[in-house]
């Protein structure tokens, strides 16, 4: 981090890797805006920090998020980084079976919210020529898997579009990763995978390290990045 306190915008931050990842920032200095759609969550996770922005907004709403963030920029003054964790799973059917309303709440999720949060912050970035943004994509999505065609084609399309902004913003200052985890060790996961080894998962905290290097000075030389985070195999 910079010696000037750095903005870290989060999105999905009330989620486990939303919360282990804000601390990784605030333990750094950094100022937090905190974005997702669950108001309540949001105030009861993150009420008790004075110095936090939070920004109930729904990311496929591109209109209200951009107004969101305009509204935000006043009172935090710059954004030098975006961390983009809001997504989400779905399995079940093969692709001959997959129904439109599967279809569409993948895309959605997974790539078309980080469009709609990059038209948000984005032009920003541009006119103080600098910033980080850091995607949380899939390791899922490197290769299809039977009954995850849907979720593995979403989250391929989010690597795809941040490759495409990496080589659009390389010039103007702005480093756009990727990190593609695992399974990351949470609650639900546990839940829904009551037999699995939970020590071979990936720590929500574990991840938000690697979020916290890649939007780093130390990681000013990376562009483009897929970065597999597979805990321990």
């Amino acid at each position: 981090m910079g010696t000037d306190r750095d903005v870290v915008c989060i999105t999905g931050a009330a989620g486990n890797l939303g919360v282990a990842t804000a601390a990784w920032f605030e333990r750094q200095g950094a100022r937090l805006v905190l974005l997702d759609r669950d108001a309540q969550a949001l105030q009861s996770r993150y009420g008790g920090l004075a110095d936090a922005l939070l920004l109930p907004v729904d990311l496929l709403d591109r209109d209200a998020l951009v107004q969101a963030v305009a509204q935000a920029l006043p009172r935090v003054h710059h954004i030098d980084v975006l961390c983009h964790l809001a997504g989400g799973f779905h399995m079940g059917e093969p692709v001959h079976e997959t129904p439109a309303s599967a279809w569409d709440f993948m895309m959605d999720l997974n790539a078309r919210s980080f469009i709609h949060m990059a038209a948000a912050v984005v032009p920003h970035m541009r006119r103080q020529t600098r910033g980080r943004i850091v995607a949380v994509g899939a390791a899922g999505g490197l290769k299809g898997g039977a009954s995850t065609g849907a979720y593995a084609a979403s989250k391929s399309a989010l690597m795809r579009l941040v490759e495409s902004m990496s080589a659009e913003l390389r010039d103007d200052g702005i480093n756009v990763n990727a990190v593609l985890p695992s399974i990351i060790d949470t609650l639900p996961n546990r839940v829904a995978m009551p037999d699995a080894d939970f020590s071979r998962w990936v720590a929500p905290e574990a991840l938000a390290e690697i979020i916290g290097f890649l939007a780093s000075d130390a990681a000013r030389a990376v562009h483009g990045a897929l970065v597999p985070v597979l805990g321990r195999v």
